[in-house]
């Protein structure tokens, strides 16, 4: 076993990407189940520990009462309705503290005990910085529904998670690098940048995925594949903003008109990197990973379907967000396999 890089340091790089999994997870739920503005304040160590009695619960409900989610939306709300939403913000807020203890703790031992080589090092400080950033973005979407309006920013929520995407991905990556860390030059580069291109694609259509989430867009044009009886466009995709622009990231009608024909394009995209692997030789690895994408699609493209069609219950709307989670981590695995 190498003194530097050893199985340890891929342990805890892998642990950390489950854990963001496991965050996103809960965030998707908190985000469906309306929870997410429940906890109006920030405290890092006391906010760990919930209310543990009534007269707590009742301070806790008395200050949800002084926002507007509370006063325009919720104002039948009794304290009993109030400890379910509250729930799942504290969980999402506990899991987010378990990732950062995570990631320091460890962080600091391979440090002292000097168990890092230096490339390890610089790339376990981006993600240490990935991962408080990621932290900042959390609150920063929180406060923007603390103000007028009873919901967060969708630009605030799609830059939340997308963050969770890219960290996950790059914590993955640096695994893959130690985990393969005998490096050869690619010879399958065509194959490998059809690969960055689709992976790049499919991070804008989480982008938009998290536009349509953040503006309850998945609630309307419930039909597929039209967007409503006889309409491939709705008419509203172009006329309900004042910009073409502003309809396709600020409409509901344009985002959702967006979100549904990119996914055309990562299907088209994806089948195409199984296509042209067939004249490849490709080791077991690389096989695994091709069909595992063409799987994935097909069953995240099937579950997009059936969550717009069935106006987004819980358990669709989060197993559609999961698939997207696990069809990012079989092309970053791909691209890393098809790179190096």
């Amino acid at each position: 076993m190498n003194k530097k890089d050893h199985k340890y340091v891929i342990y805890w790089l892998l642990s950390g990407c489950a854990l963001i999994f496991l965050m996103v997870v809960i965030g998707g739920i908190t985000r469906l189940t309306h929870s997410g503005l429940s906890i109006s304040n920030y405290k890092l160590i006391s906010g760990a520990i919930p209310p543990l009695n009534q007269t707590e619960w009742e301070a806790a409900f008395e200050l949800y009462k002084q926002y507007p989610e509370y006063q325009k939306l919720n104002y039948h709300f009794t304290l009993e309705d109030f400890k379910s939403i509250f729930f799942w913000e504290w969980l999402h807020r506990l899991i987010g503290r378990v990732i950062g203890l995570v990631f320091i703790i460890p962080f600091l031992y391979f440090l002292i005990r000097k168990q890092l080589t230096k490339p390890t090092l610089l790339k376990s400080l981006v993600l240490l910085g990935m991962g408080a950033f990621q932290g900042f973005m959390g609150w920063y979407m929180v406060k923007s529904g603390l103000v007028d309006r009873p919901d967060v920013s969708h630009f605030r929520l799609a830059a939340h998670l997308t963050t969770a995407f890219i960290t996950f991905a790059y914590s993955f990556w640096v695994a893959l690098d130690l985990i393969f860390p005998n490096r050869k030059e690619s010879t399958f580069k065509g194959l490998r940048n059809l690969i960055g291109v689709t992976l790049l694609v499919l991070m804008v259509q989480i982008v938009w995925g998290a536009f349509v989430a953040g503006l309850d867009a998945g609630f309307i044009h419930n039909f597929w594949p039209t967007m409503s009886e006889g309409h491939w466009i709705h008419e509203t995709v172009y006329t309900e903003q004042e910009g073409l622009w502003q309809n396709f990231t600020q409409g509901k009608s344009g985002v959702q008109f967006v979100h549904r024909y990119l996914a055309y394009i990562v299907v088209v995209l994806v089948a195409m990197i199984a296509y042209s692997s067939r004249k490849y030789d490709l080791d077991r690895l690389q096989k695994k990973g091709v069909q595992s994408a063409l799987a994935l699609t097909g069953l995240q493209f099937v579950l997009g379907i059936f969550t717009l069609v069935f106006a987004v219950p819980l358990l669709l709307g989060v197993a559609h967000q999961i698939g997207a989670f696990f069809l990012l981590a079989v092309l970053t695995f791909s691209l890393h396999r098809f790179s190096k």
